[in-house]
C-alpha cells in the first residue's frame, strides 16, 4: 500500500513529507495541499504546502550538490540510475495504487506506466554513457587561411540545476523523462510534481533516495503554484526548466529569461483520413488514439478530418467500436475514467453544449455523472465550433467532413498547435507528401499519434512547444559544449 513498507518514512500522520537534502520533511507552513479523488471527489491525500523559504534553500543545496555530482564518473551515474530503475519496477504496485487514486488511471496502465518508467531510466543510463563519452577533436587548418596551429577539444558538460515540472496525466513517467537524462548528465534536479499526481512522485523519488544518490543532488518539493509557482520558475538558481503541461508553458516561457526552456504543451492532433484508407485499421487507432485515458493525452487523437466520400462508413465503425469501450472506476481497469477534476469535466461540458448548439450530429447522448463522462463521438462538425479548435483533454472526439487532402491540412495548419498528427492511406507517396504538409513535430502514417518509445524524438510547433525531447536530444539540452582550444608555436601535421 502507499505510504507503508520501504515507503513508511515519507509520510507522516495524513501528509506526506516532501524531499531535501536526502531527507523527508515537513514544511514550516504547517499547512497542507488536499489531493481530491476523481472518482469520489473527496480528498484522498495530502501533501507539504512548501515556503518560498524552503524552496531557496532547496536551491542552496542543489547547487552544491551539483559540484560535486559533476565530478562523479559517468559509469557510477549509470550505476546508481539503474539502482533507481530497479527499485521503481520493484515497488510498482503502491506507486500505480497512487495513480489510480490520484488521476483515476486505470489500474492496468498504472502499472504500465511504473515499468515503463524504469525501462526509460536504464535506457537513459546507458545511452548517456555513450553519449557524454565522446568529444570532438578539431583542427584549424579545416578553415581557410588557417595553418594547423590549434587544437580544439570539444565536451558536454552540466548545466546545473535543472528544474523539472510534470503534468497530472503522466507524472511518474513525465517525470522521470526529464529526472534521469538530467542526472546522467551531471546537473542537480529539483522536483515540482502537479498536485494530481504528487504522492505518486514522492513515492518515485523515494525509489532514487533508496539507491544511493548523494544528498541534495534530488529535491520534491510540493506545495500550490499559487504560491510558490512563479517564484520556483524565475528563481536565479535554476539554469534549465523542463516543462510538460499547457497554457502555463508560455506564461513560464515569457518570465524564464536566458534559462534554456525544454517544453511540450498540448497539441489538437488531427487524423487525416483518405478515400484509400484501410477503414478498419482507421477505425481501431482513432478509437485507441481518442479515447485512451479518457482522451486526457498531449497526443490523443483530437479532430478526425475524413473525406467525404467514406466518412459515412468511418463513422458507423468508429461508433460501434465506441459502443464497447466500458464505462467505470478506474480500480475496474475501465476503458473510460472520471477525469481529473470538476474544472476539467466543466470545460469538456461547455465544448459539448457549444456543439450542440450550433448543430453537430452527437452519435450517442452525452451522459456525466461527477467527473465521469462517457465517450462522445461528434459527427457534423463546422469549424465554427469550439471543439474543431480546442483541445478537450477528454472523452470527446470530433469529426470533420472534408472534400479534398488540402482542406484537411489546412484545418490542421491553421491551428496555433502542432505537435503530432497522423494520416491513413494506403499510398506511401501521398502519406509522405502530406507529412510534409503538416506543420507538426511527429506525423504517424497508418497509426495513431503517440509519445514514444521514449528513445525517439518528441516536440511539438508554434504554441505545442520549445525544443525536443526524447532520451538523447534530452541529455544534450541538458548540456552545454565545452571547448579548450591548444595553441601550438608552429604548424604541426600529423606524420608530415
Amino acid at each position: 500500500m502507499a505510504g507503508t513498507g520501504v515507503f513508511k518514512e515519507i509520510l507522516e500522520g495524513e501528509v506526506y513529507k516532501y524531499y531535501s537534502d536526502g531527507e523527508w520533511m515537513r514544511s514550516s507552513s504547517g499547512k497542507a495541499v488536499n489531493i481530491v479523488n476523481p472518482t469520489t471527489r473527496k480528498t484522498h491525500f495530502k501533501v507539504q504546502a512548501c515556503t518560498q523559504e524552503e524552496v531557496n534553500k532547496v536551491m542552496e543545496i542543489a547547487k552544491s550538490a551539483q559540484k560535486a555530482w559533476a565530478k562523479t564518473p559517468l559509469w557510477k551515474r549509470a550505476e546508481l540510475l539503474h539502482k533507481a530503475a530497479a527499485l521503481l519496477k520493484e515497488h510498482k504496485a503502491p506507486i500505480a495504487e497512487c495513480l489510480v487514486k490520484e488521476i483515476a488511471k486505470p489500474a492496468k496502465d498504472s502499472v504500465t506506466e511504473v515499468v515503463r518508467s524504469g525501462d526509460l531510466i536504464s535506457y537513459c543510463a546507458e545511452e548517456g554513457v555513450r553519449l557524454l563519452g565522446e568529444g570532438k577533436f578539431l583542427v584549424s587548418d579545416s578553415f581557410p587561411g588557417n595553418e594547423r596551429t590549434k587544437y580544439c577539444l570539444s565536451s558536454k558538460v552540466p548545466l546545473g540545476v535543472v528544474l523539472a515540472i510534470p503534468p497530472f496525466n503522466y507524472p511518474v513517467n513525465l517525470a522521470v523523462s526529464k529526472i534521469a537524462p538530467a542526472l546522467i548528465a551531471g546537473n542537480s534536479l529539483v522536483l515540482k510534481p502537479p498536485t494530481q499526481g504528487a504522492v505518486s512522485c514522492l513515492h518515485m523519488v523515494h525509489c532514487f533516495h533508496l539507491a544511493g544518490f548523494p544528498k541534495g543532488l534530488i529535491s520534491c518539493i510540493t506545495g500550490k503554484g499559487s504560491e510558490i509557482g512563479d517564484f520556483l520558475t524565475m528563481h536565479p538558481g535554476v539554469n534549465c526548466i523542463s516543462f510538460t503541461g499547457g497554457d502555463t508553458g508560455i506564461a513560464i516561457s515569457k518570465k524564464a529569461g536566458m534559462v534554456p526552456l525544454q517544453m511540450e504543451l498540448g497539441g489538437k492532433d488531427a487524423c487525416i483520413v483518405l478515400e484509400d484508407a484501410d477503414i478498419d485499421l482507421a477505425a481501431a487507432n482513432i478509437v485507441k488514439g481518442g479515447f485512451s485515458y479518457s482522451g486526457q493525452r498531449c497526443t490523443a487523437v483530437k479532430v478526425v478530418l475524413v473525406i467525404e466520400s467514406i466518412a459515412d462508413e468511418l463513422v458507423a465503425k468508429v461508433n460501434a467500436k465506441v459502443a464497447k469501450l466500458t464505462v467505470g472506476p478506474p480500480e475496474d481497469d475501465c476503458d473510460i475514467t472520471p477525469v481529473v477534476s470538476e474544472s476539467s469535466a466543466n470545460f469538456i461540458e461547455g465544448l459539448v453544449m457549444d456543439a450542440k448548439e450550433k448543430g453537430a450530429t452527437f452519435c450517442q447522448p452525452y451522459k456525466r455523472e461527477g467527473n465521469l463522462i462517457w465517450p462522445l463521438l461528434l459527427d457534423n462538425v463546422r469549424p465554427d465550433m469550439r471543439i474543431a479548435w480546442e483541445e478537450p483533454f477528454g472523452p470527446l472526439l470530433p469529426v470533420i467532413r472534408i472534400s479534398t487532402v488540402e482542406e484537411g491540412i489546412h484545418h490542421c495548419n491553421a491551428s496555433n498547435f502542432g505537435l503530432q498528427g497522423c494520416v491513413f492511406t494506403r499510398d506511401i507517396n501521398k502519406a509522405m507528401l502530406i507529412s510534409d504538409a503538416m506543420e507538426t513535430g511527429t506525423v504517424q502514417i497508418n497509426s495513431a499519434p503517440a509519445r514514444g518509445p521514449d528513445h525517439f524524438p518528441f516536440q511539438g510547433l508554434k504554441d505545442s512547444g520549445i525544443g525536443s525531447q526524447g532520451i538523447t536530444n534530452s541529455i544534450n539540452m541538458m548540456t552545454k559544449v565545452k571547448t579548450t582550444v591548444i595553441n601550438l608555436p608552429t604548424p604541426s601535421y600529423t606524420m608530415g
